[in-house]
């Protein structure tokens, strides 16, 4: 399958806790940045990214546990490639979505010029 069919793909089938960020940061609604979901990266799929302000969001859900290496070896690659990274669990995304998008934007922020 070819990358742009795997972005399709994982766009379409979008946790809930996606959705509800994908909610509060599409369309430029937080803080006017522009996200895109479920771009490639050298290898991998990320989450959410913020290319002005080279930012990209991962959720982390119960598939992600017992994963903490290749997380962590996916993090630090995308960091090479100039990428913050933050990491939300889902459970906080669907308990505290405005806080989460705060946290998301202040990060966002420190970045601009």
């Amino acid at each position: 399958m070819d990358r742009t069919a795997t972005a399709r793909r994982l766009r379409q089938s979008q946790t809930l806790a996606e959705k509800t960020l994908w909610k509060l940061v599409r369309d430029r609604r937080l803080g006017g940045f522009k996200f895109t979901r479920q771009r490639p990266i050298d290898r991998y799929f990320a989450d959410f990214v913020c290319e002005a302000g080279k930012l990209i969001v991962e959720l982390d859900g119960a598939t992600h546990e017992g994963r903490e290496d290749y997380d962590n070896q996916r993090t630090e690659t995308l960091r090479r490639l100039g990428y913050r990274v933050l990491r939300f669990p889902n459970a906080r995304v669907l308990a505290d979505p405005g806080g989460t998008a705060d946290d998301i934007l202040a990060a966002l922020r420190l970045r601009r010029p």
